[in-house]
């Protein structure tokens, strides 16, 4: 799978850098996770090899996030985002990832 980050601090994340806002600092185990969990979306060919690992809760989000999908962090966090059909291949998807939410807030 192809990951996009759609905003800059999700990179930043990945890569280990400071996000440069206050508000988008994450404790770090939850940032550790998080770069696990997309290294783990990179390995997969599609979203549906998402399904294997029940622990992530892969889901099709539903209400004002239509079209969104996630996964879970932990109980508190989840990484959105969007799953974008690439070409003709079902082989190959392209995950844009929107945010990491806290699921409660």
């Amino acid at each position: 799978m192809i990951i996009v980050f759609e905003e800059e601090y999700l990179r930043d994340l990945y890569e280990g850098k400071k996000p440069k806002d206050k508000k988008r600092r994450y404790q770090p185990q939850i940032v550790k996770k998080y770069v696990r969990t997309i290294d783990l979306m990179m390995a997969q060919t599609n979203v549906q090899g998402l399904t294997h690992y029940g622990g992530l809760h892969y889901e099709k989000l539903h209400g004002d996030k239509e079209g969104l999908s996630s996964v879970r962090i932990n109980d508190q966090y989840r990484i959105e985002f969007r799953e974008i059909l690439q070409g003709d291949e079902t082989f190959a998807e392209v995950c844009s990832i929107v945010d990491l939410s806290n699921h409660y807030k």
